[in-house]
């Protein structure tokens, strides 16, 4: 019609037509021109917009086109339509009622009488999710079993695996039915059936174990095909239906690597479960196996060769000589033209340099050349492992390579480069200048606040692992501010300076930066500023004047917070010179040390006083915590530690000492009403199970030291389901023991499934060091509930009890470990007037673990790296300091020497200023 209207038009012009037939057919021409252009629009627009044909599906109009099903004559496109339909509703997650499968069912059922093949595949796709009723499985069974006898390989093949799914999801039972047909197509000559049969029996051997591990002779058979596929998936069966016996299993894997898959996928395979069982071996790796791993590395498959090469670097305790076939053919698969081979491979590497940097420092060369790859994933990987790997020398160069990259790829991968920038300079502190002027460049760009983030943490880091970066750093920071857009990273860097500005060479530099925020900022901002200018004003005295004058201007702030803030600090720092406290603290250690107490207890106990005051101000050494908080306290703590370990991966800080949360939970402990009269805490032990991980009861004690006092913290774990402890305590049985007695118990008051909680006992220590076992009984009382609907309030419960494992007391609970710097100068500085020379056997494999078992029954620490030896050595000299109970400096020298390949010989001298003491930790190891 367009072609016509404008062959109409030209005529009309061309045989000069009136003037007003030329100016429509000029109109005309315009509108078609115009309406052209925006059909093109719009073709450009749809090509960017994704567009689903189900956008706008209603289930109701769906079920409303089913009743089609049950039409005299099928018309299979439209049945095909609607059947998708269905599927792509389920996929979306819709809820079908029980009548609405049953209606659909039953009219899928008379779908297969029909003969098109597209319209029966998609039958059995619907018939596997629309999950039927067990009244319903029994005629899918009478339907599909006509087509597994079918001469159709393709319908035979999809109604086993569709039936297989069925039964495993309803009703297991059944499967003794259709078992005869399972077996005769695990062996039946077209690979498509016999690789359907085996993905079945794979389904079923997590719901009916006992028939599937009938079928092993036909599995077998099946392992021989020559079929990728069927051997693929008879070994995963095969492993299946052995797995519980572990020299089935090795057998089977010893008797497949002599002989070579066809399947690359089966090989993968082999190669997995080789791994494992050298995993399981312990210490005495099986040989064979591992040349198994190494022969892989030789296949003409890529899939076989990477999976060979994860397999050996993933092992646990390897060698780095063990890791070099590995580490070559990964070198190679960097130069591949594959981007899946060279993402695997630099991924691979990656996770080798956090455990072997040298190992992969040979690559660096081909990953440097990965570095401007067009896949930012490949590229932003090849970039975290060079700056794992890469030496001091070459940070520089590495670093002008970053810097063109880093505006090319998205935040979440410049978060990643950012981390492993925070381990090099870590590693590399003397290169930290290059390291932060780069981080605050990239800070002044453009990003969002998980990536500024990021850098904010990284500098933070850094100024805390490097002091000599301390001041470089905060000149960083303080520039950021003036152009932060984040609130909550301008509040985390005002309390950075105001902790670490004063300890500075020129304090009043950052004091402008600081004021800025209060005229500039909106009200958190200001707060913040406020308080970091009053911790100026508490250190440096000159300084306390000026810093007056400037928060005496904000006690006009618009917000309540602010003005409440600059009126607290005025009215501190006024009174500061005249030694006004707080709360019976000093000003400088009520704000710039940390609370002795969680900031919820203090809250607590100023509501108690605030509803029952009296004439005795509120001091916050009368401050205490209950168990209740305690634990929630903890097991946030738990929390929050776990998900940060998650988050910051590889290029976290170090993990603190294990025993920093005993000593925290100590500390807190000294809070509690019940343990106030303890005193200050002296030492805390490790965590010592009293029972078995996966036990009905998990238990585990941590030993708290005091002066004249013992506190046992027990971590309670419930892992049955159907009961509810209450009132849980541990008995001790201190006979054995008669220098303690038992002061107080504080028992769980409710022990749920899955919920931790802790119970607690007070010892008092009557005389001397007192040593020995206790014997332990978990008493509580149990409520039986019902895991689906929780426990019921009428339950009375009753008494029970469970025996746990005996807790011991040895003479390190009562050594603190404290290191000095020159040990031969403490050690003659004690002099041998108090000392004590024994020689004993030790009963272990080599001096390392005979070194670690010493330590551990001494209670005390390393000195001078000495403790630092490889595995190989035949003699080893350990140098021991520690402090005992009241105070007293104790030295230790192990000398240690291999007698014989399970004997370790041993000579201890203890020095001290009180023999008893050097005889009493002499002694220990005996």
């Amino acid at each position: 019609c367009h072609k016509s209207g404008l062959r109409s038009a030209a005529m009309a012009m061309a045989t000069g037509g009136s003037s007003d037939l030329t100016a429509q057919g000029a109109q005309w021409l315009q509108g078609a021109k115009e309406a052209v252009m925006q059909m093109t629009k719009g073709e450009k627009k749809d090509e960017d917009e994704s567009y689903s044909p189900f956008q706008s599906l209603q289930k109701a109009a769906v079920l409303q086109e089913c009743r089609c099903f049950n039409d005299r004559e099928i018309n299979p496109r439209k049945c095909i339509s609607i059947l998708t339909k269905i599927l792509w509703l389920l996929a979306q997650g819709e809820k079908l009622t029980a009548l609405e499968t049953t209606e659909i069912f039953f009219g899928v059922t008379k779908l297969l009488m029909h003969k098109d093949q597209q319209l029966r595949r998609l039958l059995y796709l619907v018939l596997k999710e629309l999950k039927p009723s067990p009244e319903e499985v029994i005629i899918v069974c009478a339907t599909l079993t006509k087509d597994m006898n079918s001469k159709v390989d393709l319908n035979r093949a999809n109604a086993l695996r569709v039936l297989g799914a069925i039964i495993a999801r309803t009703d297991p039972t059944m499967l003794a039915q259709i078992e005869r047909h399972l077996k005769q197509a695990l062996v039946d000559k077209n690979c498509f059936v016999a690789a359907s049969a085996l993905v079945s029996g794979i389904h079923l051997m997590h719901v009916n174990p006992e028939v599937v591990r009938r079928w092993v002779n036909e599995v077998q058979t099946a392992l021989a095909s020559d079929n990728p596929s069927v051997q693929y998936h008879a070994l995963a069966l095969l492993h299946q239906i052995k797995r519980q016996d572990r020299l089935a299993v090795s057998k089977v894997v010893a008797s497949l690597t002599r002989t070579p898959l066809k399947s690359p996928l089966a090989h993968c395979l082999l190669i997995r479960f080789a791994k494992a069982m050298m995993e399981d071996g312990g210490s005495e790796r099986d040989r064979a196996l591992f040349d198994f791993l190494e022969a892989s590395l030789r296949h003409r498959s890529d899939m076989v060769i990477y999976e060979a090469a994860t397999a050996i670097c993933s092992l646990t305790s390897v060698a780095q000589r063990e890791l070099s076939p590995s580490i070559t053919v990964l070198q190679l698969f960097l130069c591949s033209p594959k981007p899946a081979c060279r993402f695997s491979a630099v991924r691979t590497l990656n996770k080798i340099a956090m455990a072997h940097p040298m190992a992969v420092t040979p690559c660096n060369m081909d990953m440097e050349g990965l570095i401007n790859d067009s896949n930012r994933s490949i590229a932003t990987l090849a970039i975290t492992t060079l700056l794992k790997t890469g030496s001091e020398s070459g940070v520089e160069r590495l670093m002008k390579q970053i810097t063109s990259f880093m505006s090319e790829i998205a935040d979440d991968f410049k978060i990643v480069v950012v981390d492993a920038i925070r381990a090099m300079c870590l590693k590399f502190p003397q290169k930290h200048r290059l390291l932060m002027t780069f981080l605050a460049n990239v800070l002044r760009e453009e990003g969002g606040f998980q990536y500024k983030k990021a850098i904010v943490d990284t500098l933070l880091s850094i100024i805390a692992r490097v002091p000599e970066a301390k001041e470089a750093g905060l000149s960083h920071l303080c520039e950021f501010i003036e152009d932060c857009e984040f609130t909550l990273l301008s509040t985390q860097i005002l309390y950075l300076l105001g902790v670490e500005g004063p300890s500075t060479q020129e304090p009043s530099k950052y004091i402008r930066f600081i004021y800025n925020r209060v005229v500039l900022e909106n009200a958190t901002v200001r707060a913040s500023a406020v308080s970091a200018l009053a911790k100026f004003g508490i250190s440096i005295a000159y300084l306390r004047p000026s810093i007056t004058v400037l928060l005496q201007r904000c006690l006009y702030d618009n917000d309540d917070e602010v003005r409440d803030r600059a009126i607290f600090f005025v009215t501190l720092l006024t009174g500061l010179d005249s030694g006004a406290t707080l709360a019976g603290k000093s000003a400088q250690s009520l704000l710039l040390e940390p609370l002795p107490v969680p900031l919820a207890a203090l809250e607590a106990s100023c509501r108690e006083y605030l509803a029952a005051p009296t004439e005795r101000p509120l001091s916050i050494d009368d401050v205490t915590i209950d168990a209740e908080m305690l634990a929630k306290m903890q097991k946030e703590a738990t929390s929050k530690a776990a998900a940060a370990s998650e988050d910051a991966g590889p290029a976290a800080d170090a993990p603190a000492p294990a025993m920093a949360a005993p000593a925290e939970e100590a500390d807190l402990l000294s809070r509690m009403p019940e343990f106030v009269h303890v005193g200050a805490r002296f030492t805390s032990s490790k965590r010592v199970p009293l029972s078995e991980v996966g036990t009905e009861y998990e238990v585990v004690c941590t030993k708290h030291l005091y002066a004249s006092h013992l506190i046992l913290a027990f971590q309670l774990n419930n892992t049955l389901e159907d009961q509810l402890l209450s009132s849980v305590t541990v008995a001790l049985d201190l006979a054995a023991v008669p220098g303690l007695a038992l002061e107080t118990h504080v028992p769980c008051a409710s022990l749920p499934f899955g919920q931790p909680g802790t119970a607690y006992a007070c010892l008092r220590r009557l005389e001397g060091v007192p040593v020995g076992t206790i014997p332990c009984t978990l008493k509580f009382v149990v409520k039986d509930v019902d895991p689906a609907t929780g426990p019921t309030d009428d339950e009375p419960g009753y008494e029970d009890e469970y025996q746990l494992e005996e807790l011991e007391v040895c003479a390190a609970d009562f050594m603190k470990r404290v290191a000095v710097l020159d040990f031969r100068a403490a050690w003659e500085s004690v002099g041998n007037g108090c000392e004590v020379v024994e020689t004993f056997s030790l009963s272990y494999n080599s001096i390392r673990q005979a070194m670690e078992a010493v330590i551990d029954f001494l209670g005390m620490s390393p000195c001078e790296n000495s403790a630092a030896a490889p595995d190989d050595v035949t003699k080893l000299t350990v140098l021991l300091s520690g402090v005992f109970l009241g105070g007293m400096q104790v030295f230790a020298i192990v000398n240690l020497r291999a007698d014989s390949n399970r004997a370790v010989g041993m000579r201890l001298t203890v020095r001290s200023s009180d023999m008893t003491v050097s005889q009493f930790v002499a002694s220990s190891v005996a």
